[in-house]
């Protein structure tokens, strides 16, 4: 006689891929607990998962394992006669169907496995909370939306596949399953094809669903056609295999069948929450989402219903909320269909003002606030990044400058702290371009005070002291934190213009408002002015004096930026003064106070400070790391006067490991930046080192190492003293006479403006010709002195200044 069937799982229709942990997790969680529901969105992968650990417990119940797939199952009333017909019983007249189920299970130890109970939640709740009264060896796995919440439940949440970095990696879990999905379609990919894959899974939030079908394109497209196309995701993923059920067909039915369930006032706030660029949390919901037909005080049982349902996310303590991207397109489609996408914008516009305004004047702007509450609004604020974005994207386009302005100011204020400059430079441009016929003055002038900050944080210097200037005239005089700020920047800008002057007036006037205001934050400021001004002006112990106050004041108010700061002066004092033991210690104080801030641009320029001062002190290998370290920061960012200060530090670097001729070029690449914003080239440090280089190189070779200096990119300056790279063979210093005669008096032009570092468009502007013109005469001087590169060709012109002149 045959053994009867232990199971009636459904044979794998291919490779499982990935979710080794999950399984693994499961397997032992299933001994530990009787039910266990596995819940999460529509494609997350809930049914192939479970039925994968139920196969792997097979020896574990001697009773079987039976699946019963409830997705086809209309009404809460068949959930018994599914169960029956799965286990193999009868209808008996008389007695009801589940007391028949239960005396079949009430055996042998044996696992039910109940697919899809979402729309049936109730009574599968009812029938498996009897089952487990009723039947001590039975154990049930299910998978739904939502869990059943019953007592002895267990819920375990499906989450998506792992997502690979931006780079890509063919072993993060979700490019597994794109690659062997693909495979099956008949299409192999290289390495070539990681990057798009990577960025493919990303944007496909790692749901399995999504990247199946995505997979399926591959016949069609190219990972990085359809990543390109991935906005349309619903009219895109529509391949799903034809024997599948039809809602994992295409990704719009996954997720439809998700929203369908769903009560009237869920959908709304469903939809509404597609405002949301990134993690909200309750408050900001009840804010922007309590329109009716929804109240303020039903958001916090819907949103919890919503996550029950696997349709929102939220972390452990449910402070914090998101949707998947899948999610939110759809939802926002919805928003749009029911015609509230204005007045959700605006919600959501408003709602950013009042939070990031809070949140400046937490961080900055209130006194006593400890530490801890500083860090707390500017770590909220931050969280709030890609929802300004969308919040001025917003205001921008439906033409609202005075709510747009007014986010610029409070939520791009905390640029100290680590902002994006180019960022805040692009928003507030534009917004100031719209028609600002009725935005308040004041409103106005505090837009242009971050515009200032954020144009000198990018080192556009002139333009950055014009918009200050403009800004101070039209501020309100009450507004004192914003005119302390204006003239601190002001300051700044004329210092690093070599106007140290002119910057001492805007130092004492920011000093003088912010203490009659008892502003600790710009009383810092104001003294670190001073300080450094002094400094310039070789005053060692009046800049010691201020710079001893501004850490005093900025202890007072408590921030770390303003701290870091103030030491950061105050190590530049003691530098000055010689004393480089002092100074490494100041520099260094600042490093973990801005590396807590994630203020990478400050930090990019206290690396290079103590690099500097430890090549001083002979101790290279600190030197070369803090350096390293500083360039790549400074690169990241792009900031032209970070590296340039970098370079400087590999300029003394390189000097002081002996290679004279890596000094000089470090030293001239450094200068070619410092030029390119405007702040003076020429320093004391240099005329002295090109002194040296004279002395022991010659006149010849130190110009000519100076002009090949200013012709190089400064990753390769900065590469050649952090390798210690030897002069490129090929590009040799030239030293033999060339015949003048060779060069036509135009081609002796363009060969001079390339010592300067000029690039093809800056020399056509120069001469007043075209970019193709200036190529064509730099092909001819190449044929003619027998060169290859634009770097010979400016050696050589240094050379030979009146060929060039």
């Amino acid at each position: 006689m045959s053994e009867l069937p232990r199971h009636n799982l459904p044979a794998e229709p291919n490779r499982f891929v990935g979710r080794e942990r999950d399984v693994g997790d499961l397997r032992r969680l299933m001994g530990e607990t009787r039910v266990v529901t596995l819940c999460g969105v529509g494609g997350i992968g809930k049914t192939r998962l479970a039925v994968r650990v139920a196969a792997g417990l097979l020896p574990s119940y001697p009773g079987g394992v039976w699946l019963a797939e409830l997705a086809g199952v209309g009404r809460p009333e068949l959930v018994e006669r599914e169960l029956a017909g799965v286990l193999g019983v009868r209808d008996e007249a008389g007695r009801p169907l589940l007391d028949t189920v239960v005396a079949r299970l009430r055996g042998q130890p044996c696992l039910l496995l109940l697919d899809n109970c979402e729309h049936l939640v109730e009574r599968c709740a009812e029938v498996v909370a009897a089952l487990i009264a009723a039947c001590p060896p039975l154990n049930v796995m299910a998978t739904s939306r939502e869990p059943l919440r019953i007592a002895s439940e267990l819920v375990w949440r499906v989450p998506p596949l792992e997502l690979p970095p931006v780079t890509g990696r063919p072993d993060a879990e979700s490019v597994r399953l794109f690659l062997d999905r693909a495979a099956a379609a008949g299409t192999r990919l290289g390495p070539g094809s990681m990057p798009d894959v990577a960025r493919l899974c990303r944007a496909l939030d790692g749901l399995p669903l999504a990247i199946e079908l995505a997979a399926a394109r591959t016949s069609l497209l190219s990972p990085g056609q359809i990543a390109d196309r991935v906005d349309d995701r619903f009219a895109l993923l529509t391949t799903g295999g034809r024997t599948a059920p039809a809602r994992q067909r295409t990704l719009l039915r996954a997720v439809e069948w998700s929203h369908d369930l769903l009560s009237a006032k869920e959908q709304v706030l469903l939809r509404r929450l597609a405002v949301f660029a990134g993690a909200f949390d309750l408050d900001l919901a009840e804010q922007v989402c309590a329109e009716p037909p929804i109240s303020e005080a039903e958001i916090v049982d819907l949103l919890g219903g919503l996550v029950d349902k696997s349709l929102v996310l939220c972390d452990e303590g449910r402070a914090r909320y998101w949707l998947l991207e899948t999610i939110k397109r759809y939802a926002a489609g919805r928003l749009d269909t029911a015609g509230e996408r204005e007045i959700l914008r605006e919600r959501h516009l408003g709602a950013l003002c009042e939070l990031q305004e809070h949140h400046f004047a937490t961080e900055l702007v209130e006194p006593g606030v400890p530490w801890e509450g500083r860090l707390e609004a500017l770590t909220t604020s931050r969280i709030l990044a890609d929802d300004q974005r969308v919040a001025l994207g917003w205001a921008a386009e439906s033409g609202n400058p005075a709510l747009g302005l007014r986010l610029c100011a409070a939520g791009t204020a905390l640029l100290p702290v680590g902002g994006n400059p180019s960022e805040i430079v692009a928003w507030t441009e534009r917004l100031l371009a719209l028609d600002l016929s009725e935005v308040p003055g004041g409103r106005i002038a505090r837009a242009e005070a971050c515009l200032a900050y954020g144009l000198e944080a990018r080192d556009e210097l002139d333009r950055s002291l014009e918009v200050a200037g403009r800004s101070l005239a039209r501020l309100p005089p009450g507004d004192v934190f914003t005119r302390c700020a204006v003239h601190s920047v002001m300051a700044v800008v004329l210092l690093r213009m070599g106007r140290p002057d002119e910057a001492l007036p805007h130092a004492q006037e920011c000093l003088a408002l912010a203490t009659r205001s008892g502003d600790a934050w710009n009383q810092a400021a104001g003294l670190a002015g001073l300080s450094a001004v002094a400094l310039t002006r070789g005053r060692l112990r009046e800049a010691e004096r201020h710079g001893e106050e501004a850490l005093a004041r900025a202890r007072e108010h408590g921030h770390r930026w303003i701290m870091a700061r103030t030491a950061a002066q105050l190590g530049s004092v003691a530098e000055a003064r010689g004393d480089l033991v002092t100074a490494r210690s100041r520099y260094e104080l600042a490093v973990p106070w801005l590396r807590e801030l994630g203020d990478d641009l400050e930090l990019a320029r206290c690396l290079a400070r103590i690099g500097r001062v430890a090549a001083m002190s002979r101790e290279f290998g600190v030197a070369r790391e803090r350096l390293a370290a500083s360039r790549a920061l400074a690169g990241a960012a792009g900031q032209r006067q970070d590296m340039a200060r970098c370079l400087a530090g590999l300029s003394v670097l390189a000097e002081c490991e002996g290679d004279l001729a890596g000094a000089v070029l470090a030293a001239a690449a450094a200068a070619t930046l410092r030029a390119s914003i405007g702040r003076y080239p020429a320093t004391t440090r240099i005329e002295e080192l090109l002194g040296r280089a004279r002395a022991r190189l010659g006149e010849g070779r130190t110009t000519s190492l100076w002009s090949r200096g200013r012709a190089m990119h400064p990753d390769d300056a900065a590469r050649h003293v952090l390798e210690s790279e030897l002069l490129a063979a090929g590009t040799p210093v030239v030293t033999g006479p060339v015949r003048h005669s060779l060069l036509t008096a135009r081609e002796q032009e363009v060969a001079g403006l390339l010592t300067r570092g000029l690039s093809n468009r800056a020399i056509a502007e120069e001469l007043v010709i075209s970019p193709a013109t200036v190529a064509r005469h730099i092909a001819n001087i190449m044929e003619k002195l027998g060169y290859t590169s634009r770097a010979q060709i400016a050696v050589w012109a240094a050379e030979h200044p009146r060929a060039s002149a």
